[in-house]
Formats: structure tokens, sequence, C-alpha cells
């Protein structure tokens, strides 16, 4: 199983539009972050984790080829805004796109994207093929997906395990029983705004004291805001075992 970091930016991504603080202004390709999402290879199946405004350029900076499933946290719109952009994947399979999401997200794909699920169906509109996510493992191409329920403030949203791989964003609480699911992973993606804590995401710390917890051997932090400071500098903070994902990061998840 390969993956790779398409996006490890929070909703503004890095830089922001018209900041001019260090991190903002710096030259170093690490603290260049489109907003976050990863892609899954595993032998010939290929799957998508969220699919925000910066869709299209991560696919093509990837030179991905074909897609199987997109699989959506939730619906904000840094995680489902490129969707449109499926089209291309539409038109080289001649067949609707998988998304793989709870009901709450998917209605607010069929409202964000009410052109897609019109009666009258304008030509080239995407095509996706809903499929729902009720809490328990579900399957894409005999690879078995289990959803992890974690909080983003009020929100209720999902991180996913796939084998000895977890990926976690957005959270800012892991229910006991959710904690559970993720002991044995071996690799563990998780989320980590800034240092300072946060509302509704988790401050470095709190990922790492979580990161402890869980106890896998390798984790990658993500979403990670200009706030947190600069890539170089933070990395020579972290422990052992720990580092800052970047755009464009790939790795191997052994057995």
């Amino acid at each position: 199983m390969k993956i790779t970091f398409l996006g490890t930016g929070t909703s503004q991504g890095v830089p922001v539009i018209a900041c001019e603080c260090k991190t903002c202004l710096s030259e170093d390709q690490h603290d260049k972050r489109l907003r976050t999402s990863a892609l899954i290879e595993i032998d010939r199946t290929v799957l998508l984790i969220d699919a925000g405004p910066d869709f299209r350029q991560q696919m093509l900076r990837e030179n991905v080829k074909r897609l199987d499933a997109i699989i959506l946290t939730h619906e904000h719109k840094d995680h489902i805004a490129g969707m449109d952009d499926v089209r291309a994947f539409n038109y080289k399979s001649q067949d609707a796109i998988d998304i793989f999401a709870e009901e709450r997200v998917q209605k607010a794909i069929k409202s964000e994207f009410s052109y897609v699920f019109a009666e009258y169906q304008y030509p080239g509109i995407p095509k996706m093929r809903l499929n729902n996510i009720d809490g328990y493992g579900f399957r894409i191409k005999g690879i078995e997906i289990i959803p992890i329920r974690v909080r983003h403030l009020h929100l209720e949203i999902y991180g996913f395990r796939i084998g000895n791989f977890a990926y976690i964003t957005d959270a800012n609480y892991v229910p006991q029983e959710s904690r559970e699911k993720l002991f044995g992973v071996k690799y563990l993606v998780i989320n980590a705004l800034r240092k300072e804590k946060h509302i509704s995401h988790f401050s470095l710390r709190e990922a790492i004291d979580f990161i402890r917890e869980i106890s896998p051997r390798k984790a990658f932090i993500t979403h990670i805001s200009h706030q947190m400071g600069l890539h170089s500098e933070v990395s020579r903070e972290l422990p052992p075992g720990i580092c800052l994902a970047y755009d464009g990061l790939s790795f191997i998840c052994d057995d």
C-alpha cells in the first residue's frame, strides 16, 4: 500500500492570501501546502480521501491516471469543493465515480453539486455514484475500510483505517471507542493545526499526546496552518517517529 499526501494544508492553504508571515513568505517547498487530501494505491486500486478545491492541481502534479473511488471525511468545502473535476476520470473510465460518504455528507454534495443530480443531465457534467457509510466497515474492490468516528468541534466526521494504516483529519476529539479501533496501526496520519490550542482541531501537543497513546511505528502530521511555523524549524522539535507531512510526500505501508 502506497500513501501520497496530495495536500497537507488547512482550509486556506499555505501561503495564505495576503499574509506576510515568515511561513507564507518562505521559499521552502515544504511550506507550500494545498488543501488536505491523500491518495492510496493498493495493487491496481486507487482511492482518494477527500477532494478539495485543489483536486485538479493535485491530480495533475501526481500524474494520476485512474481513480476508483473517493472517500469523504466530511462536507466542508476544503474537502469536497474540487469534485466537479471527476469529469476527467468519468471520460476515461466511461463510468461514474464511486463516492463514499455518510448520509449528511451526501446531502451536502447533492446541494453543492445539484446539477449532477438534476433530472435534466446537461452534457459533460460529472457522474457520481453515491455510496453510504453507516459506521460499519465496508469494502471497495475487496479492500476493507473501517470508519473511525471523531469530532470536529460539534460536527461528527470520519477518519479511516485500512489495514495497518489510519488517516484522521480535522479532529479535536477522538472517543475511546474510536481509539480502540486504532490500536495496532503501524502508520498513523493525524491533524494538528498549530502549536496553540484551537477550538476545532488538535494542537501540535494534543496530536503528539494522541500519537503516543496509539503508539504507531510512524506518525505524520497533516492539516497544517501557516501558524504552525516553518517546516524546517518545527520538524527539529518533533519526537522520533513523528514528522510533519508535506505535499508530495509518499511512503509504503508494509505488513
